[in-house]
């Protein structure tokens, strides 16, 4: 009997705890389930980092601005080559076959013999410029890269012409890094130029755009070379016994002011009085400026008058021995 009545109790036990958890069961499944916080995959865009609309109506790029951004490509070549072969040995063609557009490989460029600093500064400067050439193709299209002498022979010429006498040994722009840095001294503000020239002429938003982007990096290339001559200012390049590094850069202005033709729009990176430097207080002249500290601006004509080293735009040779290509460069030989 004992037996009996702990089994049926035991029975009545399990009833009322199976009853109770179907009951918790139920009350579980009509509570509301709350899902964690949910984390936005990014932001919401703040408006504010948004440049302004355009205003109505306006067009991206017209079609007058084409060959003014297309122009720019003629130095742009020339800037990259020269920078990527003086620091790597090899230029456009090694990273992207399909930016020359069939144009054919520089003549004369080689790696420089430059420290390990100077190449850093080398390369970036000529990845840059490989940047701004697919920047302009991208946008307005382009042309085959025009030929190229980045001979040594050619830089002597320039250097032979900007000093005023014949120099000996002649200058190798490859030989070591005060003559790579002179000899890049040359490029970036003509570049700097031609696209602050280019500015006024330009209608469509996109097209200004574009032409700001490139004139900033522009305008650092050109810093950043004038800052390390200055470090150097004072020093002597050997072996022309009598010529500093601040003369050099005094001469190679005054040579593509001649070049030129339209005034005096360039200036060394240390001025012999007070009357070039920042508001006439100043004897260095890393940042060359005009009046009121303003950037020089140059056309199309001076840009080609000086890579081809002619003073003329209708007279191909220089770093250019064919002349530039494009639709502006080509209309000069026309008016032949």
């Amino acid at each position: 009997m004992a037996r009996a009545r702990d089994a049926a109790a035991l029975h009545r036990l399990l009833l009322v705890l199976a009853a109770g958890a179907l009951l918790l069961l139920a009350v579980v499944s009509q509570a509301t389930v709350v899902p964690p916080p949910s984390v936005p995959t990014s932001a919401p865009e703040d408006p504010r980092c948004r440049a302004t609309a355009p205003r109505r109506g306006a067009l991206a790029v017209y079609p007058s601005d084409m060959e003014q951004l297309q122009f720019l490509l003629n130095a742009k070549f020339v800037e990259a080559e020269w920078f990527l072969h003086a620091a790597l040995g090899r230029g456009v063609d090694f990273l992207d076959r399909n930016l020359s557009g069939g144009g054919p490989r520089p003549s004369g460029a080689r790696k420089a013999d430059l420290d390990f600093r100077t190449t850093e500064v080398a390369a970036e400067l000529g990845y840059q410029e490989v940047g701004h050439i697919r920047a302009i193709r991208e946008a307005v299209g382009g042309f085959p890269r025009p030929p190229i002498d980045l001979a040594p022979d050619r830089f002597a010429m320039v250097m032979d012409d900007a000093m005023g006498v014949r120099l000996d040994p002649p200058f190798d722009a490859y030989a070591a890094p005060v003559n790579f840095l002179l000899a890049s001294y040359v490029f970036p503000h003509v570049t700097a130029a031609a696209a602050m020239g280019i500015g006024p002429t330009l209608m469509g938003y996109a097209s200004k755009r574009l032409q700001a982007s490139i004139l900033a990096v522009e305008a650092g290339q050109d810093a950043v070379i004038r800052l390390l001559l200055y470090q150097r200012a004072d020093e002597l390049v050997p072996p022309y016994q009598g010529h500093t590094v601040a003369d050099f850069t005094r001469r190679i202005s005054d040579w593509r002011n001649r070049m030129s033709g339209c005034g005096d729009k360039d200036e060394g990176v240390k001025v012999l009085d007070r009357k070039q430097g920042a508001e006439r207080r100043t004897i260095s002249n890393i940042l060359g400026a005009g009046e009121d500290s303003l950037g020089f601006q140059r056309t199309p004509a001076e840009v080609l008058r000086i890579l081809y080293g002619s003073r003329n735009e209708q007279i191909p040779g220089g770093f250019l021995p064919r002349g530039a290509n494009g639709t502006i460069a080509r209309g000069f030989f026309q008016l032949a």
